[in-house]
């Protein structure tokens, strides 16, 4: 733990002294932690809080101290994950800020509510990192972006890189980037499930049975998007690979096309990013500032 006034040392091979805090016990902070364990941080280190037992077990499950009190949380840990809804976050800091010290590194996992309003929730000079993951974190395979608050040093950034690593890919950036991460990719799972749910009804219409479909819909999805990872190409080139003159893919395309389907993917990002930029320009009950 750093002292009053010391830099943070902390590095990757250290890690296992640090003490890990979630409060929430949702489908953000589960996955995180299971990036987080085994070998990273050993379960030992970690404790979860959340107002009931419902999501508790599967922590349990871990290996992971559970409890119902923030506060606790706060105390015996260095990092600690405020991975509520955003409402929450003004009733969640106002009750365990007096707890949070200059050893602390506090994230935030709440979508739309910014640095700004963080820290002014937070006593003078804590470390905040406003982080945006999505639901794949669960399985190891997230997409997350973190923006350092004014106080974070770099050096801040790293520790979170290390920690979050086995979650999937980890990226740092600008604020500003956050709210259009939360569009892409947190909201964009979504938009990915219900393409994946089209592609298997479409099946299903001509004739394939139900579970078939939806098992070559799931896998054609996670196919696409590793052959997309991993080549390095642009979608466009692979899309182009599929294609042959006169036949089935191009036509299909023109299809989509004619139905809208790349403007509305636009949209739909834009207006997941215009609701994470509104939800955070809501004011916060209880902020300094």
């Amino acid at each position: 733990m750093r002292c009053k006034g010391a830099s943070y040392q902390l590095s990757v091979s250290n890690d296992v002294e640090l003490k890990i805090g979630f409060i929430g016990a949702g489908n953000m902070a589960f996955g995180i932690a299971k990036g987080l364990l085994p070998g990273k941080v050993p379960p030992a280190n970690v404790k979860v809080s959340a107002p009931s037992s419902r999501n508790l077990e599967r922590f349990q499950e871990l290996g992971v101290a559970v409890t119902h009190s923030n506060v606790e949380v706060v105390s015996g840990s260095d990092v600690v994950f405020v991975a509520v809804k955003p409402h929450l976050v003004p009733l969640v800091l106002a009750e365990t800020s007096q707890h949070i010290t200059d050893r602390h590194v506090i994230v935030s996992v709440a979508a739309g509510v910014t640095l700004a309003t963080l820290e002014g929730l937070l006593p003078e000079n804590t470390t905040v990192i406003r982080l945006m993951p999505n639901l794949p974190c669960v399985v190891q395979e997230g997409a997350l972006l973190f923006a350092r608050g004014t106080h974070a040093k770099p050096e801040d950034g790293a520790l979170l890189r290390s920690l979050l690593h086995r979650c999937g890919l980890v990226e740092e950036g600008p604020e500003a980037w956050v709210d259009i991460h939360t569009g892409l990719s947190g909201s964009g799972v979504a938009f990915v499930y219900l393409f994946a749910e089209a592609l298997a009804e479409g099946a299903v219409k001509m004739g394939m049975p139900s579970a078939l479909a939806q098992s070559i819909a799931s896998q054609t999805v996670l196919g696409a998007g590793t052959l997309l990872r991993d080549s390095g190409k642009h979608p466009a080139q692979l899309r182009s690979e599929v294609c042959t003159p006169g036949g089935t893919t191009i036509h299909g395309l023109h299809a989509l096309e004619r139905g809208g389907v790349r403007a509305s993917i636009m949209s739909a990002v834009e207006a997941a990013t215009t609701r994470a930029q509104e939800l955070g320009q809501k004011p916060a009950a209880g902020s300094r500032k």
